[in-house]
């Protein structure tokens, strides 16, 4: 005598590969995944990491023409920019963003003496440069939202160098890398 059998339907085999990675082993949730997935990205890359790509001279040897790195647009939230904060710098609306150096902090008065930074009288240290050039500026008083940066190729002629007062609300953020 033969035991009765129970019709399972077709049976079901395991998916491929190319589909586990497509939409996962549970298709139900599938979308749910994309949906968060798609929100993180968006929250990551377009409200707190700002990408950004080298396109000059003017923070070499630090960073070269060409390099990546990512702005924290979130970190002056939790602690306010400081001298040597290497950041974004918004120029022109939100495309034209130079990569700067804080030199300089509100109230206190800047000026380039034969290539050496002085803050109110005081030379600065900078050990990130190389080989400075004879910058001779005037002294200048910041203002008490003004930010002084200046980029970190100070072998380039000082009128080749985008660099002055910025107000703190065009400081972008930090410089991850």
């Amino acid at each position: 005598m033969t035991e009765p059998t129970i019709d399972e339907g077709p049976s079901r085999r395991a998916p491929a590969w190319w589909q586990i990675i497509l939409v996962g082993r549970n298709p139900r949730f599938t979308g749910v995944r994309v949906g968060v997935t798609v929100l993180l990205a968006w929250l990551v890359f377009g409200e707190i990491l700002r990408p950004i790509r080298v396109a000059g001279p003017s923070m070499e040897p630090t960073y070269r023409f060409g390099q990546v790195n990512f702005i924290n647009r979130w970190s002056f939230k939790f602690r306010p920019p400081s001298r040597g904060d290497v950041v974004g710098v918004r120029m022109a609306g939100e495309s034209v963003i130079y990569l700067k150096r804080i030199v300089a902090l509100p109230g206190e008065r800047i000026r380039f003496r034969r290539g050496k930074i002085h803050i109110n009288d005081e030379p600065l240290d900078e050990p990130y440069l190389r080989n400075p050039a004879p910058w001779n500026e005037a002294e200048m008083q910041l203002g008490p939202d003004e930010f002084f940066i200046v980029g970190d190729n100070r072998t380039m002629s000082a009128r080749d160098h985008t660099h002055g007062a910025f107000r703190r609300s065009d400081l972008i953020g930090r410089v991850l890398f």
